[in-house]
């Protein structure tokens, strides 16, 4: 006879615990607030990334409604989407598809 834990335990299988390998991503989303100038900036200043790459960024988010902007640890994630809304830009934090 199984215990109960041991049947909780086998029941709590999760995406996490098939695949822990997969990164966390910031997305940046479209809003119709935030002019295209200063979504580059926010990049830019925030994250480094050189002019070019903020750019591609922004008109992916502005085209496709939304963009990963980042990838890594979940904590990391979360910081970035935190500092995002500190920005006024809409942003969330969600788990890399396989």
């Amino acid at each position: 006879m199984t215990s109960t834990i041991e049947q909780l335990d086998a029941d709590l299988v999760t995406d996490e615990a098939v695949r822990p390998d997969l990164p966390w991503q910031t997305i940046v989303w479209d809003d119709p607030v935030n002019l295209m100038t200063y979504v580059t900036y926010v990049f830019r200043s925030y994250f480094g990334y050189p002019r070019e790459e903020a750019e591609r960024l922004m008109l992916q988010v502005h085209h496709d409604g939304r963009a990963v902007v980042a990838s890594g640890n979940r904590e990391a994630m979360e910081r970035h989407a935190q500092a995002m809304h500190g920005y006024g830009l809409q942003a969330t934090v969600a788990r890399a598809e396989a």
